[in-house]
């Protein structure tokens, strides 16, 4: 009998602009890449990443 090893999990929560979704998928790529898998709704995550941005001075300004 082998022991089979629990998935590691993640979740990414995006907020901000277009730049931040794509990098929100890039994130959850090399996660997967590194053995993690998409956690199910509602499930607690081994890793959480909240993605998020500031707008800055020079574009508030526009």
């Amino acid at each position: 009998m082998t022991a089979t090893a629990t998935p590691r999990t993640y979740e990414v929560i995006t907020y901000g602009c277009q730049m931040n979704v794509h990098d929100s998928e890039r994130i959850s790529g090399l996660l997967e890449d590194a053995g993690y898998s998409r956690a199910d709704e509602g499930a607690q995550a081994d890793i959480v990443v909240f993605n998020t941005c500031a707008v800055r001075e020079n574009a508030d300004n526009r």
